[in-house]
């Protein structure tokens, strides 16, 4: 049964953790980088200067418990019942049409907070994936997209909603099409920004056309050229978050390239996020202790063994986001129903564009009422 908004639910930070943060910030320290005209050209990552304002900036006049304020006034539930715990942002709108909003990472429901004001006449639910920031307490088993997707299932079907549109984007993707495709009846269309990039990664079909054998080829690339975190997400995650979840400064840079380079930014992060607004997205992750099962998705084991979603899908492609496939390799995943590309935005197109982003969502509720 649906339950009260209850303010109880939003993980409030301990003044411990807030003093430990700060030591560890205060103890910081600059390690000599490689430079010189040997790296002329070459993408090297997040620069000292920046990590040197970010660090300055986090220790000496960013606010958590404002922000920490802010976020707790949100429309907060937790379930109780169901076998996997989900905390979520239920904004609950009686009668109104249901929307499901699926983050991605290296971000968390605050991906959709610009948008969230222009929901009012439809009931929003934004769940914290389980393993990531704001995500209720489980037991530590890493889930897949798929155990994410019956995890977000049985939540919702607990919150009262029965039959809901997906909007997703990122990791939301993979587990919107999980849920699409393990929970057809409860799914009345979806909107997405990119296809999963598993459908190339394990293999392609034999019949690909021109423009899909470019789509794959470029993928490759961007794999090679951009693609080490996530092989080593896949690979080494219990290695490589021994040294993100004890460096505070460690994991603002590995965030924070990623807000700067998957952005319509020019590569420079201020061109899509102010520094505190950055430093939320971080915080997020430091003081939820989350890093490491964040990586739950690229980690486990997960086959994509479904056939065709045919779910109503609407597709909204923006030019920075990583890897857009072509309509035609949509086509052999989805029941593409509409298709519209956009001349600006980025991986976090919800954060970046979200007039845009609301586009493909008002348009996915047309098709599910039709």
């Amino acid at each position: 049964m649906t339950k009260p908004s209850d303010p109880s639910a939003f993980p409030r930070v301990s003044d411990e953790a807030l003093d430990d943060l700060q030591q560890r910030l205060e103890r910081f320290r600059q390690v000599p980088v490689v430079s010189g005209s040997a790296f002329d050209g070459s993408e090297l990552g997040v620069g000292p200067d920046l990590i040197a304002r970010l660090v300055e900036r986090w220790r000496g006049g960013f606010d958590w418990r404002a922000q920490e304020e802010r976020l707790a006034a949100l429309p907060w539930r937790e379930t109780t019942e169901a076998a996997v715990p989900v905390r979520a942002i239920v904004a609950e709108v009686p009668g109104a049409p249901v929307v499901l909003l699926l983050h991605g990472w290296p971000d968390s429901v605050l991906r959709f907070e610009r948008i969230l004001p222009s929901l009012s006449d439809v009931t929003v639910v934004a769940p914290a994936i389980p393993g990531y920031p704001f995500a209720a307490a489980t037991d530590g088993e890493a889930l897949p997209p798929t155990g994410a997707a019956d995890a977000i299932a049985a939540a919702m079907r607990e919150f009262g909603f029965d039959r809901y549109v997906i909007s997703a984007g990122d990791v939301g993707c993979n587990v919107g099409e999980a849920l699409a495709a393990r929970h057809p009846d409860a799914v009345t269309a979806l909107h997405l920004t990119d296809v999963s990039q598993q459908h190339f990664l394990n293999g392609t079909p034999d019949d690909l056309d021109e423009e899909e054998r470019a789509y794959v080829e470029h993928g490759m690339r961007w794999q090679a050229a951009e693609g080490a975190y996530s092989h080593e997400h896949s690979t080494r995650p219990h290695t490589l978050s021994v040294a993100l979840g004890d460096s505070p400064a460690g994991l603002a840079a590995w965030i924070v390239e990623k807000l700067a380079r998957w952005t319509d930014s020019d590569g420079e992060l201020e061109n899509a996020f102010t520094l505190d607004e950055a430093l939320t997205w971080v915080s997020a992750y430091w003081f939820s202790g989350c890093i490491g099962t964040s990586f739950a998705p690229y980690a486990a084991v997960d086959p994509q063994n479904w056939p065709r979603v045919e779910a109503p899908t609407v597709f909204t492609v923006f030019p920075h986001d990583l890897v857009n496939a072509p309509r035609r390799f949509a086509e052999r995943l989805f029941a593409v129903a509409d298709w519209r590309e956009f001349e600006r935005g980025g991986h976090f197109a919800a954060w970046e564009r979200p007039d845009d982003y609301l586009w493909g969502v008002r348009r996915a509720l047309e098709l599910a009422r039709g």
